[in-house]
C-alpha cells in the first residue's frame, strides 16, 4: 500500500505540473501580453485579473471543504482543472467579458483544487512520510515553471511586440497541456479504508496539539500566511513584468521574462528537493529552513531594489523611464529570480509539513483556511501592484517577511510545547 500512496503522490504532482505549466506561464506573461495587444477595445488588466482570481479564491475556500467532502478530492480536482483550462482558452481570442468571467471561475476552481490537493496529499501520507511527500509534490509542481517559460524565451527573444499568431500558438499549446493534466487526475487510485494515515493512538496524541494550535496561534498563522502569499504574488506576476519593462535590457527584455520564470522554478525545485526530501521533520530543521527563506528573500529584495527601475511595475505602453541605482544587469536579475524561488520553497515546504502533521485528521478544513488567508493577501497584492512603485512594494514585503517568520516560530513553539505537555 505504501507503493500505492507513492504512486498517488507522483501522479498528483504530475497533474499539477501540467496544469500549472499552463497557468504559471500565463500569469507570468499576461500583463506583458495585454500591453502588446493590437485590439484597442481590450481594456483588461493582467494585475486586475489575478486580483480577481485570488479574491474569489479566498471566499470560495469557505465552501471548498464541503465540496471535497461530498464529491471527493479526485472528482473535485478534475472539475477544477476544467476551469483552469477555460481560463487559458480565453487568451486565444481575448475579450474583456470572457477574460474577467474566467477569472472568477478559475478563482472558484482554485479553491476547490488546492483544498482537495491538501486533503489528498495528507490522505496518502503518514507522520513518517509527510515531509518526503510534501517535498516530492512541491518539486514536481515547481517543474511547471520550466517548460512553458522556456518556450516563451525562444518565441519572444528579440521581439519588442507579441503578434496575434504567436499568442494563439502559445495559448493553444498551454491549453492542451492543461487538459492533459486535468485528465491525469482520473488515474489516481483510492487507498483502502483500513489504511488510515495515522493510527488511532497517533491521532489522539495530535489532538491536544491541534486544539492549542487553533486556540493560541490563529493570529500568528494568519500573519505568516499573508506574508508568504505577498511574495508569491510578486515573483509569479510582478517581477517578470518588471524585467520585461526594463528599457536597459533592450530587445532581450521580453525573452528574459521566460528565462526569469525558469530560474525561479529552478530555485523552487532545489529548495523543494533539499528541504522537503532531505531534512527531517523536527523543530530545529523546520524553523531553520524558514529563517533561511527570510534571509534569502531579503537579499533578493535588496538586489532588485538596486537593479530594477522603480517604475517597472506600473508602466503601460512604454518601457521604464526611471534609472535604478546600478546599471541593470541580466545576471543580477536572474540571480534574484533564483533567490525568490529558493526562498519561496523554504516557506512552503515547511508550511505544508506543519499543516499536514498538526491537522492530519482535519486536512480539508485546515488547507481551506490556509488558502483562504493566503489568497486574500494575494488579491490585495495584485490590485496594488499596478499602482505602487517597486520600492514601496519591496519595503512592504520586507516588513511582512520579518513578521511572518516570527509568527511561524511562535506556531512551531506552541505545537512542540503542546506535544511535550501531552507526553508529560
Amino acid at each position: 500500500m505504501a507503493d500505492l500512496r507513492t504512486f498517488n503522490v507522483v501522479i498528483l504532482g504530475v497533474g499539477f505540473l501540467l496544469i500549472f505549466t499552463a497557468f504559471t506561464t500565463c500569469g507570468n506573461i499576461e500583463q506583458t501580453l495585454i500591453k502588446s495587444l493590437d485590439n484597442g477595445s481590450f481594456t483588461g488588466s493582467g494585475y486586475d485579473s489575478l486580483g480577481i482570481i485570488y479574491g474569489v479564491f479566498s471566499f470560495s475556500n469557505l465552501l471548498a471543504p464541503t465540496v471535497v467532502a461530498v464529491i471527493g478530492p479526485q472528482i473535485t480536482m478534475f472539475f477544477s482543472g476544467i476551469l483552469y483550462s477555460g481560463y487559458i482558452a480565453a487568451f486565444i481570442t481575448p475579450s474583456v467579458w470572457s477574460f474577467y468571467l474566467t477569472s472568477v471561475l478559475i478563482g472558484i476552481g482554485a479553491a476547490m483544487l488546492w483544498t482537495a490537493q491538501g486533503h489528498f496529499l495528507v490522505e496518502n501520507s503518514d507522520a513518517a512520510t509527510i515531509n518526503r511527500n510534501t517535498g516530492m509534490f512541491w518539486a514536481l509542481l515547481q517543474c511547471s515553471m520550466l517548460f512553458g517559460n522556456l518556450y516563451i524565451y525562444f518565441e519572444w527573444n528579440g521581439s519588442t511586440d507579441i503578434s496575434d499568431r504567436s499568442r494563439k500558438m502559445i495559448f493553444t499549446a498551454l491549453l492542451i497541456t492543461s487538459v492533459v493534466g486535468t485528465l491525469s487526475f482520473l488515474v489516481l487510485r483510492k487507498t483502502l479504508p483500513s489504511e488510515e494515515i495515522l493510527s488511532e493512538e497517533e491521532g489522539q496524541s495530535l489532538l491536544p496539539t491541534r486544539m492549542m494550535y487553533k486556540q493560541r496561534a490563529s493570529s500568528a498563522v494568519k500573519d505568516a500566511k499573508s506574508e508568504f502569499r505577498l511574495e508569491l504574488s510578486f515573483y509569479s506576476g510582478v517581477y517578470g513584468t518588471c524585467i520585461g519593462a526594463t528599457a536597459e535590457f533592450g530587445e532581450a527584455s521580453k525573452g528574459l521574462i521566460g528565462i526569469s520564470g525558469i530560474v525561479v522554478g529552478v530555485g523552487e525545485i532545489v529548495g523543494g528537493g533539499l528541504f522537503g526530501l532531505i531534512c527531517k521533520n523536527n523543530r530545529f530543521r523546520r524553523t531553520s529552513v524558514v529563517f533561511l527563506g527570510m534571509v534569502v528573500h531579503f537579499v533578493a529584495f535588496y538586489l532588485i531594489f538596486l537593479n530594477i527601475p522603480e517604475d517597472a511595475p506600473i508602466v503601460l505602453k512604454t518601457n521604464t523611464q526611471h534609472k535604478p541605482y546600478l546599471t541593470p544587469s541580466v545576471s543580477i536579475a536572474l540571480l534574484c529570480s533564483f533567490l525568490l524561488g529558493l526562498g519561496d520553497s523554504c516557506f512552503n515546504t515547511q508550511l505544508y509539513s506543519i499543516l499536514g502533521r498538526v491537522y492530519a485528521e482535519q486536512s480539508a478544513p485546515a488547507f481551506a483556511i490556509f488558502k483562504f488567508i493566503q489568497s486574500i493577501f494575494a488579491a490585495i497584492a495584485f490590485f496594488y501592484s499596478g499602482y505602487l512603485l517597486l520600492t514601496w512594494q519591496l519595503l512592504l514585503m520586507v516588513i511582512l517577511g520579518f513578521t511572518g517568520t516570527l509568527c511561524f516560530f511562535m506556531v512551531e513553539r506552541m505545537q512542540n510545547f503542546s506535544v511535550d505537555l501531552q507526553e508529560y
